[in-house]
This record gives structure tokens, sequence and C-alpha cells, in this order.
């Protein structure tokens, strides 16, 4: 416990469980949230509440949404032959604001990692494999960050997609290595897509 009295002291420590996140940070959000007014907080706290209730997984790219399927797998417009497969719904997110991309996507949700114990059964890949089974894919892009989990990932997909008979691409680098996609600019996430190459 630290120094602060204890409902404080609880709201610090959920805070310091968001990702990058020090208890630095934490103490300044939860100071934040009792500034707010009665209503504020009920808000924020509904907020909260409504997105975990109410959103869940896409049954076919695994991205969240309300419906059953999202509005992109449901879009008659997109390129149902090239799907574009990332690490988590924020890379979504940044390849839409591109607008340049027009297929689909596939959500992992992670990263292989033998050190934090991450192996492919924990991620959605049996979900990837059988979207590949209706003949319609031509080309998978391998949009994982160009770390070393992320170039595991990459290349483990690729033995598994390659003899289905399906182009398998990876990024251009325009990206550098050890970066976020969901922090690169458009400009710079539009080369990697145009740049991409056979993995």
């Amino acid at each position: 416990m630290g120094y602060n009295a204890a409902p404080l002291e609880r709201l610090v420590e959920q805070f310091s469980k968001f990702p990058g996140i020090g208890r630095k940070g934490a103490t300044r959000m939860a100071y934040q949230v009792l500034s707010m007014d009665a209503k504020e907080a009920a808000e924020l706290a509904n907020a909260i509440q409504e997105a975990h209730t109410r959103l869940h997984r896409c049954r076919i790219c695994q991205d969240y949404t309300e419906q059953e399927v999202c509005r992109i797998c449901s879009n008659p417009k997109r390129d149902q032959s090239v799907i574009c497969v990332v690490e988590s719904p924020r890379d979504v997110s940044a390849f839409e604001r591109t607008r340049e991309y027009n297929g689909l996507y596939h959500v992992l949700h992670g990263l292989i990692s033998p050190m934090d114990g991450i192996g492919a059964e924990q991620l959605c890949v049996k979900e990837l494999l059988a979207r590949l089974q209706n003949g319609k894919v031509k080309e998978v892009i391998m949009a994982t960050n160009p770390t070393v989990e992320g170039e595991a990932t990459a290349l483990y997909l690729a033995k598994l997609i390659k003899p289905l008979g399906i182009r398998t691409t990876r990024l251009a680098y325009g990206l550098p290595v050890g970066s976020s996609l969901e922090y690169a600019d458009e400009t710079t996430l539009y080369r990697a897509l145009s740049g991409r190459g056979e993995l």
C-alpha cells in the first residue's frame, strides 16, 4: 500500500496496469479522475463498462465490433482476395487511416514470443487458416511490427500459408526496425504497404 487513502490507492494500482504507465502517470490519472464531477466520473465508468460488455471479436477477422461481423468484413466493396495480418486491433485503425488499403484484415491478438510463453496456439492462427480454405484469397500481407517477435510470427505464418499456393508478402521497410505500426504516419505506412515483398 502507498501513502494514499485506500480507494485512491486502488485506482492508482488499476491505472498502473496499463502498458507504458508507471506509478507517477497512474497517480496523475487517478487525481484527474478525482477532479471530475460525479457526472463525468460516471460517464467514464460507463464507457469502460460499455466497451467491455458490448464489444467482442468479429467472427471472421477477430477485430473488435458490436456486430457478429465487423463493418470491414461485411463491406462487399472491400477486396476479398487480400488479407492483411496484424498484431492488434490498433493496427487495423492505423491502416484504415491511410485510406490506401482496400483489402481485409486478420487480427492475431499478439505475437509469438517464447520468452513470454506465447506460442502460436494462443494467437488467432487457426481462424486465419480457416479463412484461406475458400479459394478467394490470393495474397496474405504480414503486417506484424518489425521486431524480433514480429519477424518470427511472420515467418512462422508464411511457412503455414505457402503450401496453400497463396502469395505471402511482408511490409517493406519504410518502417524503422523496432518501431510500432500504431505510431507510424500514413505516408510511411502507405510506402511500406506498396513496397511489400515476398516472404
